[in-house]
């Protein structure tokens, strides 16, 4: 299963608009998602600023500010593991 990463801040719209589209996209392409507020973490806010929202898959950032559907599902299907 992919494993996405989203790194947001509190009161942040385009953290929201972010986890919309990841919600969306979940319907139809499952994945693990873990989010991490940086707020509570100095070395987190220091590495990440004000590029948030930060997603991550499979361990490498893939979008930050903003994402549609289509480029979430495009990217998804990319990184899936092969069939066996």
């Amino acid at each position: 299963m992919l494993s996405l990463i989203l790194y947001v801040r509190p009161d942040c719209c385009l953290c929201e608009e972010m986890k919309t589209t990841l919600h969306m996209v979940g319907q139809e392409i499952p994945f693990a998602l873990d989010q991490v507020d940086i707020s509570g973490d100095p070395a987190l806010a220091a590495r990440f600023g004000n590029e948030i929202p930060v997603l991550f898959i499979n361990g490498r950032k893939a979008f930050k500010y903003r994402v549609t559907a289509s480029e979430l599902r495009r990217r998804l299907l990319r990184e899936q593991p092969a069939a066996v």
